[in-house]
């Protein structure tokens, strides 16, 4: 074709086309702000007619370049209605090719010049560079009114069409609904009224937050800081431009500055900013000024808001170096963060958008925050009815909702909501009823249904589909969500514009550098068209499309600066994986669906492979989401059963469809499992989503952020979890409306254990509320009501619960604790057949006998008016385990009344008043009021620890206890007492500063006391006085078995004045003494159950025939240790013992006894006739110690034996003055005795007239000691045995012995042995034996010892047998040793090892005959 006949044509198409988009002036609007965002037509290009302007507005994207005009072209042939004939000349003309219009080259240099968009600022006019100008008040005042004239002006221009403008959210223009705001934290404003102004929900317990209610935090002063914290879809960005609007409009008038800037565009600047620069040449440029009105802005700046949206995107992540001053430039992380820290503009607002992550530590820790949580159910049926305006369609809407779980849950994010009503739109008219929900059983088919639907004729062709996915690719790859014209292809820039996929605005990335930047109309869409690149593109291997699914963490302290860009990806991949998204994927791809079913597959084993493994709880959720999305019930299965029984969510956000993915899995376990949420932000409306849910057992929620929101919504969900156990809701912020919607869901939950409503700030109707529903809940085991706001009246009310409801066993409250244990009723009834009558009245007291209780208030401030009415509903109720008010403020008057009433209240175990401010004037007052009880096993009183408790014998173990003892009884007496004891008391006095004036007043409560056993006194002030004056006042207190006055200060005297008590109290059978220790106790026999375990006699009422029978068996004892036992002392104690009556036994112990003390202790022990027994342990003696017992036996007739044990224990042992004189024993065993001993020993112990057995091993005696010892042995009156062994004797010794035997007759039997066992035996009878028996082992002769062997034997007449073995002797010696004998005629037995050798001699003739 020639030149002309192109320019012809061209001025054909260029005609056409005029006339074309004069026909539809919106439409070309529409384009222009979709293609030049940053320019607005003037005042004087209105006024022109149609056809001029369209021409100028042609002239403008022709002259923003080549890629722009082509992609506009493209948008023609797609969107209008253009011939075929004329489409392709079109295309082929200005769509592909390099040929341009000749009428817009003519024009360019006359166009008129455009208005800059309002975010863009003149290259000529930058601030920040220079200093500023000296300008007067009224003219700064002047510039700044009209710049904030022209933010407003330029805001309405912006959000006043109903053309989404750039940057805008797709629909922005649609009804808008508030998502769910929450307040985090402690961070809750100071009065949430001016919202209802605005229409939004009405907050109330930091749910459902107004707009304006974001920035009326309590930081008066310093940085206003909020930051607004939701997953993606949930609002965010919208919000933000919703604020702009509002303030446009002047309903947030408060702020007279509005700025918006969004990170992802701000990261497209690399160079350095100052604020003004921020404010001026990325935002709107003042008119004239920028100096005065930024001076204005700081002096202001309470008054201006700026809003960054999408902190989780930010890069360049701010040095936490200073700068030099606030003035020098930085980049845009860095002004955010002096503006949050209050080094730029003090007093500003700041309000962040974010997804929830780690966030930058920029922020301030006084920052508000607030978690967005999209839409509840009445939102999205709001929504829904606000998207469908025709009745009909509306309805249908509302029906496929109502009708769908998996729907709401969709729904419940802004975005997928607004996906939704787009597939919905399409599909109701091409659906029977109910059906349209089904056709959307996904997020990724919604999405599938929403790319259909936007297409004119189904489903768009796949060339574009394919170039817009891996554009998406790229971009989340490397980290890109804004793209340039030259980025996209212009038929792509097309597809993407004409199905609103793109979305475009004006971008700058330095002063006066602008232009166009598009992105996906949302995060998420773009990572849906990443996952379809990746299952459809032939590029992309199945190792590269396994690689994509991944499960992300995201928990709210992690380290990774901000999200990802793929956190949908895996779940749209698994999505896409589904047999229903097969057809559009093998569209797409242009292959058949054995290729796709391949692609499939790798993810399906992808998701397998991730199931079996132990995750962490995101991704468990993470995980839940993507097995949803596939719709594969084998894998569902898979996922469920491999899931701990145990699973815990900590300290990460869990929404509604969270909670729906993870209920939709658990519906195919087949086990029960424990689901923990501790710490977790939750959507208020969440606990909807386990509705249904019958495999969850426990359900545990721990966080301040549940509301009543919260509570009313797991009210709903709670009678449809048939299988719930345990519920527990601790550390929320519910208040009494919550309560009020749960009380009524647990009446209809009869199946719970264990109910927890602790750390919950609850008041006191809240809490009686809830303790309400206790008959309802039969199986209930356990109340946890701990850690909220209860009042002491309260307190009482729930005592008469407790005492009311036949189910509760234990009311425990302690402080913040506040807990009601229960029995079932199985329990309750098996109590009821096991429990006797001891009364014999059916009738009487019968729910005391089916039930008892526990009822423990410790620490509950409670008083003596609180103690009267506590009193009187417990004597209406049950028997009682065990009562402890403990730590209140009952003072003595209050502890006197639960005193007097314990006998009424049936007290099976103890009662517990410790610390309750008890004086000791108290003390008495409680002393006579448990006088007359009974069934009091102990009372013990400690002012210094502030201990009071009662301790109660149970009625039916007393009544066993009285017949055991009375059998006992008559087996041991001849007649029954006419009155049986009842079980001992004992009352413990200790550490309560009692001295010796008290004592007189004490015991006459005392005399009251019925059975008194026991009494403790230790660890008080009594001292000597108050011994001795115990002593006087013990008789009148009646029979004891213990008194204890352990450190009281006591000293010697006080046993002097102690021992007398033997003679004047009948019971007193023991006074054991520690001097050291201060250990002072008396007492009788042991008790009436170790009697009977111990087989010893119980105790018996004061019958004197009894009394004599047990004392005549039962010997007393005094025991006195570890004291300073002087000549003096030890005379005056001898002195007072002689009065007491026997049999007595006398225990002494001190550290060193010298001779003068024992010579006086031994002298008075002929004046103490019922002496049995002597004993000195652990004392050291002195070496002459041995000599002073040996001559004991003729100064004393009554010994019987002496025990001296290496100079430390000594025992004597004494006949009683009725028996005869009998044999005696001495035995002085390692007592270092040596050769200078002996002599006079032996001259002491000559005295004895009968001394049967000696003991003298282990000393050191030696041969010449042991030689000492034979010489005097005739003179020793031995008729037993002597023990010598042990003394370092040789063989010297036992020649010795051989030689001493003709000397002693009485000698029946000699033993020596040398060896390792060092032993010397010498066994002696009363008269003269004529045989004796002589046993010699190891003792090593020699040959010259054999002769001296053979004299000695043979001057022994008497012996009759001789035993050498181990003797080292041979044949040869003792041939020789035979030949040397010579006896008269008898029988000799020699026996030198093996065989004997038996000799017969008669006369002098020696015949031997060998055996």
């Amino acid at each position: 074709m020639d030149l002309v006949s192109l320019q012809l044509g061209t001025e054909h198409l260029w005609s056409w086309l005029v006339r074309l988009l004069s026909k539809d002036p919106e439409w070309l609007n529409a384009k222009m702000k979709f293609f030049l965002p940053e320019m607005e037509l003037s005042s004087g290009d209105k006024a022109q007619d149609a056809t001029q302007g369209v021409i100028l507005q042609l002239r403008r994207l022709h002259a923003h370049g080549r890629a722009t005009w082509q992609a506009f072209i493209h948008c023609v042939c797609m969107e209008l209605d253009v011939p075929l004939d004329l489409e392709v000349p079109l295309l082929s003309t200005w769509g592909h090719g390099d040929g341009f219009p000749s009428q817009l080259e003519a024009g360019e240099e006359s166009q008129p010049t455009s208005q800059l968009h309002h975010g863009l600022k003149r290259p000529y006019q930058s601030c920040g560079s220079s200093p500023r100008p000296k300008q007067c008040k009224k003219q700064q005042l002047e510039l700044a009114r009209r710049y904030l004239q022209l933010l407003k002006t330029s805001a309405r221009r912006r959000y006043g069409s109903r053309i989404p403008g750039p940057g805008q959210p797709l629909a922005f223009h649609q009804a808008y609904i508030p998502p769910i705001l929450q307040w985090s934290r402690t961070t809750a404003p100071f009065s949430t009224q001016e919202g209802a102004t605005l229409g939004d929900p009405k907050a109330e317990d930091g749910t459902d937050v107004s707009i304006r209610d974001l920035f009326n935090t309590r930081a008066d002063k310093g940085p206003r800081v909020t930051v607004l914290l939701g997953k993606a879809g949930m609002g965010k960005t919208t919000l933000a431009h919703r604020l702009c609007q509002r303030w446009a409009d002047g309903q947030l008038d408060r702020f007279q500055a509005l700025f918006l800037f969004e990170f992802r565009q701000l990261n497209l600047i690399t160079h350095l900013l100052t604020l003004p620069q921020l404010l001026f040449d990325l935002y709107l440029s003042p008119e004239a000024g920028p100096d005065s009105v930024f001076q204005y802005l700081e002096e202001n700046a309470n008054g201006v808001l700026l809003i960054f949206d999408g902190l989780d995107q930010a890069l360049h992540p701010h040095s936490s170096r200073e700068k030099e001053g606030p003035e020098e430039p930085s980049p845009a992380l860095a002004l955010f963060s002096g503006l949050c820290r209050g080094t730029l503009l003090p007093g500003c607002w700041v309000l962040a958008t974010s997804r929830p992550g780690k966030l930058p530590n920029c922020l301030p820790t006084e920052a508000a925050t607030v978690h967005m949580w999209g839409f509840d159910r009445p939102r999205v049926e709001e929504y829904m009815a606000r998207f469908f305006t025709d009745q009909l369609w509306q309805e249908a809407a509302l029906a496929e909702l109502r009708k769908s779980r998996h729907l709401q849950s969709m729904c419940a994010v802004p975005a997928l909501c607004q996906v939704t009503c787009l597939c919905l739109h399409r599909l109701l008219p091409r659906s029977c009823p109910g059906q349209s929900a089904a056709l959307l059983p996904t997020v990724t088919q919604n999405y599938v249904q929403m790319v259909s639907a936007l297409g004119p004729r189904g489903y768009p062709p796949p060339e574009s589909l394919l170039d817009l996915s891996e554009v998406a690719l790229r971009g989340l790859e490397t980290g890109k969500v804004i793209f340039s014209v030259g980025d996209v292809r212009p038929s792509t820039m097309a597809f993407g514009a004409a199905l609103s996929l793109l979305t475009s605005f004006c971008v700058c990335t330095g002063p006066g550098h602008q232009g166009t930047g598009y992105a996906f109309a949302h995060l998420s869409l773009q990572e849906f068209f990443a996952a379809l690149y990746l299952m459809v593109s032939a590029k992309v291997d199945k190792n590269a499309l396994a690689g994509h699914v991944t499960l992300n963490s995201r928990w709210v302290l992690r380290t990774k600066a901000r999200p990802g860009l793929l956190d949908h990806l895996p779940s749209f991949l698994a999505g896409l994986a589904s047999h229903a998204c097969r057809p559009f994927l093998s569209h797409v791809a242009r292959r058949d669906e054995t290729w796709v079913s391949a692609k499939q597959a790798v993810v399906m084993q992808a998701l397998r492979k991730l199931a079996t493994r132990r995750l962490t709880g995101p991704k468990v959720v993470a995980l839940c989401h993507c097995v949803g999305e596939t719709q594969e019930p084998e894998l569902a299965s898979l996922v469920a059963q491999s899931l701990p029984c145990h699973l815990s969510f900590h300290n990460f956000p869990l929404t509604f469809a969270d909670l729906a993915a993870l209920t939709n899995i658990l519906g195919h376990r087949n086990a029960p499992i424990h689901l923990d949420f501790e710490g977790c932000p939750l959507e208020p409306h969440c606990p909807e989503a386990l509705a249904g849910c019958k495999q969850v057992e426990n359900l545990s929620f721990k966080s301040r952020k549940c509301g009543d929101a919260f509570a009313e919504a797991l009210s709903r969900s709670l009678p449809t979890m048939g299988s719930l156990k345990k519920l527990g809701l601790a550390g929320s912020k519910i208040t009494a409306r919550g309560i009020s919607h749960l009380v009524q869901a647990l009446r209809l939950c009869p199946q719970l254990e264990e109910v927890s409503f602790q750390d919950n700030q609850l008041k006191d109707w809240a809490v009686l509320n809830i303790v309400e529903v206790l008959p309802c809940l039969p199986r209930l085991q356990k109340l946890d009501l701990s850690r909220n706001n209860v009042s002491v009246s309260t307190l009482l009310c729930l005592t008469k619960v407790a005492v009311a409801c036949p189910t509760v066993r234990t009311l425990q409250v302690r402080e913040a604790e506040l807990i009601f244990l229960l029995s079932p009723p199985a329990e309750t009834a098996a109590e009821l057949r096991g429990a006797p009558d001891l009364q014999g009245n059916a009738g009487q007291r019968k729910e005391a006998e089916s039930r008892s209780l526990t009822l423990r208030l410790q620490q509950c401030q409670l008083r003596v008016h609180d103690v009267q009415e506590l009193i009187a509903q417990l004597q209406e109720g049950p028997c009682l385990d065990e009562v402890d008010l403990s730590g209140n403020q009952l003072d003595d008057e209050g502890c006197r009344l639960m005193a007097e009433a314990a006998s009424q209240l049936h007290i099976t175990r103890n009662m517990d008043l410790s610390d309750n401010r008890l004086s000791l004037d108290g003390v008495h007052c409680v002393l006579r009021a448990v006088s007359t009880c009974q069934t009091l096993a102990e009372l013990h009183i400690s002012v210094l620890h502030k201990t009071v408790v009662f301790t109660f014998a149970p009625e039916q173990e007393q009544l066993k206890e009285i017949r055991k003892s009375a059998a006992l009884r008559v087996s041991l007496t001849c007649r029954m007492p006419s009155e049986l004891p009842l079980r001992p008391t004992r009352i413990r006095l200790t550490h309560c500063g009692l001295q010796a004036k008290h004592l007189e007043q004490l015991c006459r409560a005392l005399r009251g006391s019925c059975c008194l056993g026991h009494l403790d006194f230790s660890g008080n002030a009594l001292g000597d006085e108050g011994a001795a004056q115990l002593a006087q006042l013990l008789p009148g207190l009646g029979p004891l078995q213990s008194l204890d006055l352990s450190e009281n200060s006591l000293s010697l005297d006080a046993v002097f004045m102690l021992t007398p008590c033997f003679s004047t109290l009948q019971w007193l059978l023991h006074l054991d003494i520690s001097s050291e220790s201060q250990h002072v106790v008396l007492r009788g026999d042991r008790t009436g159950r170790d009697q009977l375990a111990g087989g010893s006699l119980p105790e018996f009422p004061a019958e004197a025939q009894f009394l004599d029978f047990r004392q005549s068996r039962v010997p007393r004892s005094l025991c006195l240790r570890q004291c300073q036992l002087e000549p003096l002392s030890l005379t005056h104690l001898c002195e007072t013992l002689e009065k007491c009556p026997g049999p007595l036994e006398v225990k002494l112990s001190c550290e060193v006894l010298s001779d003068q003390s024992l010579e006086t202790l031994l002298h008075h022990l002929p004046q103490l006739p019922q002496l049995s027994l002597l004993q000195l342990s652990e004392t050291r003696l002195s070496p002459k110690s041995p000599l002073l017992l040996a001559d004991l036996f003729s100064l004393c007739p009554r010994i019987q034996k002496v025990d001296l044990r290496s100079l430390y224990h000594m025992t004597l042992h004494f006949r009683s003055s009725k028996e005869r004189e009998g044999e005696c024993c001495g035995r002085f065993t390692g007592c270092g005795l040596s050769q200078e001993h002996v002599e006079p020993l032996c001259w002491l112990l000559s005295k004895c007239e009968d001394l049967n057995q000696l003991d003298l091993s282990a000393n050191m005696l030696g041969d010449d000691g042991l030689r000492c010892l034979l010489e005097c042995l005739p003179q020793l009156p031995i008729s037993g045995s002597l023990d010598l062994s042990h003394n370092n004797i040789s063989l010297e010794s036992a020649l010795g012995l051989v030689k001493t035997l003709p000397s002693c007759p009485r000698i029946r039997e000699a033993s020596v042995n040398l060896g390792s066992e060092q032993s010397f035996w010498i066994h002696f009878s009363r008269r003269e034996e004529a045989g004796k028996t002589l046993r010699l082992s190891q003792c090593s002769f020699r040959p010259e010892h054999v002769p001296r062997l053979a004299a000695s034997l043979s001057q022994a007449l008497q012996l009759t047998a001789l035993t050498l073995t181990q003797c080292c002797l041979g044949l040869e010696q003792l041939t020789l040793l035979l030949s040397l004998l010579r006896w008269p005629v008898g029988l000799f037995s020699l026996s030198p090892w093996q065989p004997p050798l038996s000799f017969s001699i008669h006369g002098s003739d020696c015949s031997r005959d060998l055996l």
